[in-house]
């Protein structure tokens, strides 16, 4: 593969390359990249939804074993995520780009097509954005806006009191594919010939290199006319999520460990790594499944639904927040998932 430096074209002659073909798609994209800023508009019955990620090289991702096109699709899904946890639709990113001198054009080049593949994907426009130069690695900072109806909006701390706690998809395999990953570096570090052997394991690699938002469980719940009363997405682990919503709606939760959905492959895994099956699940986190309550007058329309799992319920505050075992016994659920401020991940 041939190698241009950036430094060749410049940070416009860039900009320029990466965007040039870019067509809007969202009626609220009235402007996108060209100017300086996007222009937006959207109708007065709908809320704007924003968040924001910053991803650091060495801290959220390794680019030992993270190709340069999956990092691009996953920067800009976590964001989707985000905006479909509010019960919201994604519409428009901003992607900001520190550069070190390691990479090329046709590196940025690799990493945004996997960026514009989500964004074609998910029906999302790229609008603006920068790029500076890093001494220290990539850095990607991603802003994502999105639209609710204003009566649609799901928050943090609507759980109350008998409401059933459900989950979708399984949880625990982005977690046993970055200790795969892991593993495999750390074997063959500085032998460049060898090939690891990642056959059998590749949903595993697949939730932790390109995981996707749960838009699919946002229009099912709409389609069955099921409003959750609390959500959100698990970027850093159940137990942490699910602490977060009990916390901000002032109410208890018991789940049990039984019900807890995991695929075959991370139970072959966590064996093979001799880690406990349950932890992996509980505190992995970068599944980006949604976690969220429903009044128990849905139980049945939501133990019909495919995709989705019910694992517990929520109690009154003075219960705690606790998860049940298998056999019965009561476990304080604690919030062990990743905290970027106090240890580094790779």
């Amino acid at each position: 593969m041939s190698r241009t430096e950036i430094a060749t074209i410049g940070e416009f002659g860039l900009i320029r390359r990466l965007t040039e073909d870019i067509k809007l798609i969202n009626e609220s994209s009235k402007y996108g990249v060209g100017d300086d800023a996007a222009v937006l508009t959207y109708p007065s019955e709908k809320q704007v939804l924003v968040t924001t990620d910053l991803l650091m090289e060495g801290v959220h991702f390794d680019l030992i074993y993270v190709p340069l096109k999956h990092l691009g699709y996953k920067a800009a899904v976590v964001n989707f995520s985000d905006i479909y946890a509010m019960n919201g639709s994604p519409k428009q990113i901003t992607v900001s780009l520190a550069i070190s001198k390691r990479f090329s054009i046709e590196d940025i080049e690799e990493f945004y097509t996997g960026l514009r593949l989500a964004c074609e994907q998910y029906q999302v426009d790229i609008v603006g954005g920068d790029t500076t130069s890093s001494l220290t690695g990539l850095a990607i900072s991603i802003t994502c806006i999105g639209e609710a109806d204003k009566e649609s909006i799901i928050y943090r701390n609507g759980a109350k009191e008998t409401d059933l706690i459900c989950v979708s998809g399984d949880l625990g395999a982005a977690y046993m594919g970055l200790q795969l990953l892991e593993r495999e570096k750390s074997v063959f570090k500085g032998e460049k010939e060898v090939q690891p052997d990642f056959s059998g394991k590749e949903y595993l690699l697949e939730r932790q290199l390109k995981p996707e938002a749960r838009a699919d469980i946002i229009k099912k719940l709409a389609e069955a006319s099921i409003k959750p009363t609390a959500m959100m997405d698990i970027s850093d682990g159940l137990s942490s999520e699910l602490l977060h919503i009990c916390t901000q709606s002032k109410v208890g939760c018991r789940i049990y460990e039984e019900h807890i959905p995991i695929d075959y492959q991370t139970a072959v895994m966590a064996e093979e790594f001799n880690m406990n099956l349950t932890t992996c699940a509980l505190n992995g986190g970068e599944d980006y499944e949604l976690l969220f309550t429903v009044p128990i007058a849905d139980h049945e329309k939501i133990s019909e639904m495919e995709g989705i799992k019910l694992i517990g319920h929520i109690t009154k505050p003075e219960m705690g927040c606790a998860l049940i075992s298998r056999d019965g016994q009561e476990f304080e659920l604690k919030a062990q998932g990743w905290n970027p401020l106090q240890e580094e991940k790779k």
